[in-house]
């Protein structure tokens, strides 16, 4: 399985739905973002998060937490080229690490979220092949999120988007104080700061680039595989 990660309006979903057009023996599944965008009582829980993110992060990350967790778990028996948009390390090491030091969080629902990350990256996640990173700028995403027009995004400000685009460099690039085992994960970087949904061959590129990325990669586990056999005999 792999990973498309990036900013907020980087482009994910667009992304990998064009992706599978070129890539057809790619499977793929989208964030759930419908689960925290609809409107409940007049309002999204996104549209509460960004205007009042003390009252609402602890709420919106722990169900992101629990969507991503219901999703991730049910690719482990999927293709090998099974794409997911966002993963559970980025919920945390870009957005919910970006609550925390942004004061969002009261101290015990900090300790409460903690407690449920390292319950579920000790006991239940399973190491992506690899993360496919959407690199491009704040600026570019905020203008693509005012063209999507999507529910509850309409009051996100350039700061927020400059915050989280940090927390992505740390995560994917620096490998800043993730997990051992996520340090060893291969990422491709792709810049998508280019419109690529309405080029053809910029999306004929960057579908090329993925595919040999994860040519590269299963190759890589099967001499892995083979020189841990010979070693077992």
């Amino acid at each position: 399985m792999y990973i498309v990660e990036g900013n907020i309006g980087a482009g994910k979903s667009t992304f990998i739905t064009l992706l599978h057009s070129y890539l057809p023996h790619i499977t793929y599944s989208l964030e759930p973002v419908d689960t925290w965008a609809t409107q409940t009582y007049g309002k999204s829980l996104l549209e509460q998060f960004y205007t009042d993110p003390q009252r609402w992060a602890y709420t919106l990350e722990t169900l992101a937490m629990l969507c991503r967790s219901r999703d991730y778990l049910g690719t482990h028996d999927r293709s090998p080229y099974h794409i997911m948009e966002r993963s559970l390390y980025s919920g945390h090491y870009c957005f919910a690490l970006n609550g925390k030091e942004e004061g969002y969080f009261s101290p015990v629902e900090w300790d409460v979220y903690q407690q449920w990350v390292n319950f579920i990256f000790a006991n239940k996640s399973v190491v992506p092949r690899g993360f496919i990173y959407l690199q491009t700028t704040p600026e570019t995403c905020l203008t693509r999120i005012g063209k999507r027009s999507r529910n509850g995004e309409s009051s996100i400000p350039l700061s927020y988007l400059e915050k989280i685009h940090h927390w992505h460099e740390q995560f994917l690039i620096h490998k800043a104080n993730v997990t051992a085992d996520i340090s060893d994960v291969p990422v491709l970087i792709l810049d998508v700061t280019k419109d690529f949904a309405n080029n053809p061959a910029r999306m004929a590129e960057l579908a090329g680039l993925v595919a040999d990325f994860m040519q590269k990669n299963l190759l890589s586990a099967k001499v892995e595989k083979y020189i841990l056999t010979c070693r077992a005999n």
